[in-house]
């Protein structure tokens, strides 16, 4: 195996996760819970899900099926050339998953944290045991639990950019819109039947968790690639594949220092960014990991609200500039969601800009239910962790 360099670092990172090309490709991941129709304070074992869409046999319109640590469903639609036909095949795929389920009993549901069950880990793939380990020797047994078996999102993934302007210009108005997504899609304020305080509380549980890996990239945003190779260079190695296949967690040293010692090879490299999950992620392409997963009807109003305000130009200058002020306010979007004022008139904003874009997009289709969301929640300053636990006033707030 060929050994790598901090400059082969930088290079993949710039030839690979930064690779440019005309934007418009559209991917989207949702994640559920699996409960029981009738009781969704019940564990559900995950073979037994497994055996149940396996039998119903694969989505028809191609997305992929896998299963998170907690036991998580994850349907993953393969990439497509714009919001309209992403949004029918998903559509599509989640209906022939749900049907299945349903013969025997089961639901999706769609939360950022299970709102009742506490984490069980069911998974039983090396690379899982390991990462349980990792967070055990790091101090996160808890966060490490919560994070792998009870949060669920909705990724969004978008082109990086035309060309390396295009990407930098890209990369900083997805890291200035995290804040704002956090708090418009809110719906995570029960952990395990308890109220938390937060309104993002998924969001939370991954700001706090390992900040080496979980923070976000950003630093001026001139040079995304460079922030991102330095990012994975400081960050801690989860795991290390041994050479009789197993998987040893916490080698106790950063990817540089590994490098420093000539052992890693572009394999580890690739694994090795593998594990990191900042809330803006460049794979090739930028991944969105910020929003929490919504109600059934709910999941598409995020992908054409990001989609539209990345790709569509006029909506792009719009949302870079209600975005300016509230860039960085994480922790107060998972806080306070749409509550708090700055980030209210933010989403209000970037809402109407997005709906203006649109039919521009071809997605005219979409309006309807992003206005009803916009009616629901933007506009009455709330996020769907409002309908759970009601808005505190400020002076009781934890």
């Amino acid at each position: 195996m060929t050994r790598i360099g901090v400059q082969d670092v930088h290079r993949y990172t710039r030839g690979v996760c930064f690779k440019n090309g005309p934007p418009g490709t559209v991917g989207a991941e949702t994640e559920w819970f699996v409960t029981e129709t009738g009781d969704p304070s019940a564990p559900v074992a995950g073979e037994r899900v497994r055996a149940l869409l396996a039998e119903a046999g694969p989505p028809p319109r191609g997305s992929r099926i896998t299963y998170e640590p907690g036991g998580q469903l994850e349907l993953s639609s393969a990439p497509f050339p714009g919001l309209a036909p992403l949004h029918r095949a998903l559509t599509e795929d989640l209906a022939h998953v749900r049907a299945a389920l349903a013969r025997a009993g089961l639901s999706l549901a769609g939360h950022g944290v299970d709102p009742h069950r506490r984490p069980f880990f069911q998974a039983d793939h090396p690379r899982y045991r390991a990462m349980r380990e990792y967070y055990r020797a790091g101090g996160f047994d808890e966060a490490g639990m919560d994070m792998m078996c009870s949060t669920a999102s909705v990724q969004v993934c978008l082109d990086v950019g035309a060309d390396a302007a295009d990407a930098a210009r890209r990369w900083r108005l997805a890291h200035a819109l995290g804040p704002v997504l956090v708090a418009a899609f809110a719906n995570s304020p029960l952990r395990a039947g308890r109220p938390t305080g937060l309104r993002s509380t998924r969001q939370a549980i991954w700001h706090e968790l390992d900040p080496c890996r979980t923070l976000p990239v950003l630093g001026d945003g001139s040079d995304p690639a460079a922030e991102w190779a330095r990012y994975a260079l400081d960050a801690r190695v989860m795991l290390v594949r041994t050479g009789d296949g197993e998987w040893r967690p916490d080698p106790g040293m950063t990817f540089a220092e590994w490098i420093a010692t000539g052992e890693p090879g572009l394999d580890d490299l690739v694994y090795h960014l593998s594990t990191l999950f900042p809330p803006v992620r460049p794979r090739g392409w930028l991944e969105l990991r910020m929003i929490d997963a919504l109600p059934g009807p709910w999941w598409p109003v995020p992908v054409a609200v990001a989609t539209a305000l990345l790709d569509d130009p006029a909506a792009s200058r719009l949302a870079e500039a209600a975005t300016g002020p509230v860039a960085g306010r994480w922790a107060e979007a998972a806080r306070d969601g749409l509550t708090d004022p700055e980030l209210a008139s933010a989403a209000a904003a970037c809402f109407a800009a997005a709906l203006e874009a649109l039919p521009r997009l071809g997605a005219a289709a979409l309006v309807p239910l992003v206005e009803e969301y916009t009616r629901r929640y933007v506009e009455r300053g709330r996020s769907p962790a409002d309908d759970v636990v009601p808005p505190q006033p400020a002076a009781a707030r934890p």
